[in-house]
């Protein structure tokens, strides 16, 4: 909840001078939902990468959290003198933390019209099982 409020009031508060140092940089946002019918089949994480070449992209899931890493490209400066710049470069780091087990080498992701979307198949819960205590001799 209160990433939610940085994020809704992040700019009035750093305008006003009240919030603290927001981090450098490219930031992507991101949209994450499950999908499926009775329980959740899938975890479907949209990620904004606009002007990102695919090579500079890199995916990794480490149990729950996915990982999205790569660089945006600076700018070309040479010749001008930039009255207002609102487009962020250099290298970002996403770590989005998933609320579901989710079957990493099953996961598949596209890119389209600047939208990397990566779908993640749920893992089933495992069934509870009784463990057997043995006497110990001695």
């Amino acid at each position: 909840m209160r990433r939610e409020m940085d994020e809704l009031l992040g700019d009035f508060w750093d305008q006003a001078g009240y919030g603290a140092p927001r981090q450098a940089g490219f930031v992507p946002r991101v949209d994450v939902y499950l999908c499926g019918e009775e329980r959740p089949e899938k975890a479907v994480v949209k990620v904004e990468l606009p002007g990102i070449e695919l090579d500079a992209v890199h995916v990794e899931v480490r149990g729950r959290a996915l990982i999205v890493s790569g660089e945006r490209p600076v700018r070309e400066t040479e010749g001008r003198t930039y009255q207002q710049v609102e487009l962020p470069s250099g290298p970002f780091k996403r770590v989005v933390e998933l609320s579901v087990d989710v079957q990493a080498d099953a996961a598949q992701a596209t890119y389209e019209d600047g939208i990397l979307r990566i779908e993640l198949p749920v893992r089933a819960p495992q069934e509870a099982r009784q463990v057997p205590i043995e006497r110990s001799e001695g």
